[in-house]
């Protein structure tokens, strides 16, 4: 009762509205009962008979105005067009009739197979995460089907973890690995300011009948409003907060944040907000962790939500602004480099950069010894590789550097996963064993 209650309380029970003084870019002013609207109250503006009525929210207030982003185009929109306040806050009604759909940002299909009957609980897009003091820990080892990660960068259920990567170096492609290979019970994807011409084809190709059926996708492909690639993120882990609270395990893959940044950083400018480093406002920093700390074990029951993250590094440098705030927030970095890629190996995942917070204590005693070998060789191997590659390193002179030449293309292989292949985390660590020829106690 309470849940509808508050459901009827955001609805406005009689016609409010206010008219359009000003448009200035994607920014529109509304005049008004503005008393009557918060940030994040929704409005329809009608722009005429022949014109659809456009969704906007709003993003602020100066000088006695309303200040709103629309959802879609403005055209049509001119000064005096009336703006109906449609609801105070933002809500949806996610459930389990959502699974094997593909919605935008608003909640609504667009996969031509009908309507989506929602749930009974209507749910905040905007929640705040679960209290620090009341959550719960993070679960076993959640295997994820790739080598390198299972192995190397090792993640627990509920832990949430970055994929940091320039462009073209096979960051969706690792994606799509996850998607269909990770040991969980439904898989919320959010594809933010995705190309529209990969939206299908990821869909088709890389999730399959399958993975779709126990996946639901939210879209909003890199040409619509920065509110709906804002909104489709917030939407992404509000279904999978609501999976997770009906006790499933939930893998919640967004790619990627850094446009839900760039997304926030466009309105925050529009707003008036001071740009700081690179353009980026200090809303940007300060909604980054308010989204990402929504991931992870919830306050009670057995459900968690496993966060994977990709960062879009820009110029490959892993330090700019987006990335950095990243990687201090989340509980792991995954580093893909276009060096490994260009070389042809796939993942192009650097272990030696990459990390995961909750190991050791999540691998079995047993395989630690594996992995510290193999890490010390890749990382005698890389720090001699230009001697190598020169001639300039006589064999001989370095047991330890004998041995990682003799099993880096080894270890190389084994970090080398096709697009098909699935690898279980048992399977890893025997692997790894046997290559460097170690028995394991």
């Amino acid at each position: 009762m309470k849940a509808l209650f508050a459901e009827i309380d955001s609805h406005m029970p009689t016609e409010i509205y206010g008219r359009v003084t000003a448009v200035q870019g994607l920014l529109v002013e509304i005049a008004g009962p503005i008393h009557e609207m918060s940030v994040g109250s929704r409005l329809l503006i009608d722009s005429g008979e022949d014109n659809p009525k456009v969704p906007a929210e709003v993003v602020g207030f100066r000088d006695g105005h309303a200040l709103c982003m629309p959802f879609s185009g403005l055209e049509g929109v001119r000064m005096g067009c009336k703006a109906v306040i449609s609801s105070r806050e933002s809500v949806v009604h996610p459930g389990n009739a959502w699974l094997g759909r593909v919605v935008n940002a608003l909640g609504e299909p667009i996969d031509g197979k009908g309507e989506v009957a929602n749930g009974g609980v209507p749910r905040k897009l905007r929640s705040a995460p679960p209290p620090a003091s009341e959550r719960k820990r993070v679960g076993p080892p959640l295997d994820l089907g790739v080598r390198a990660l299972n192995t190397f960068v090792t993640c627990c259920e509920g832990q949430r973890m970055g994929i940091f990567s320039g462009s073209g170096v096979g960051k969706s492609v690792l994606m799509s690995m996850l998607a269909r290979n990770t040991n969980c019970d439904v898989a919320v994807i959010g594809l933010i300011g995705e190309r529209g011409r990969e939206v299908q084809e990821f869909i088709e190709d890389d999730l399959g009948e399958d993975g779709l059926a126990r996946s639901v996708v939210v879209v909003a492909t890199s040409d619509e409003s920065v509110l709906m690639r804002r909104q489709a993120a917030y939407l992404a882990m509000t279904v999978a907060e609501h999976f997770r609270d009906e006790g499933s395990n939930v893998l919640c893959m967004m790619d990627s944040v850094t446009r839900f940044a760039m997304a926030q950083r466009e309105i925050g400018l529009s707003v008036g907000e001071p740009p700081t480093s690179k353009g980026y406002t200090p809303t940007v920093f300060t909604e980054l962790p308010r989204l990402l700390e929504r991931a992870g074990p919830g306050k009670t029951g057995d459900g968690s939500i496993t966060g994977l993250f990709t960062v879009l590094v820009e110029g490959d440098n892993h330090n700019e602004p987006v990335a950095d705030a990243v990687r201090g927030i989340l509980d792991g970095h995954v580093v893909m480099e276009r060096a490994i890629a260009e070389r042809g190996r796939y993942p192009a995942i650097n272990v030696l950069k990459s990390v995961s917070r909750t190991m050791p204590r999540c691998v079995p005693p047993e395989h630690l010894p594996v992995l510290r070998k193999a890490r010390q060789l890749l990382s005698t191997y890389t720090d001699m590789e230009e001697l190598i590659r020169l001639g300039a390193y006589r064999k001989g002179s370095d047991p330890t550097v004998d041995e990682a030449i003799h099993r880096f293309t080894l270890i190389d292989d084994f970090l080398n996963q096709g697009k098909d292949e699935a690898t279980s985390l048992s399977d890893g660590y025997f692997q790894l064993a046997n290559l460097l020829e170690m028995t394991q106690g």
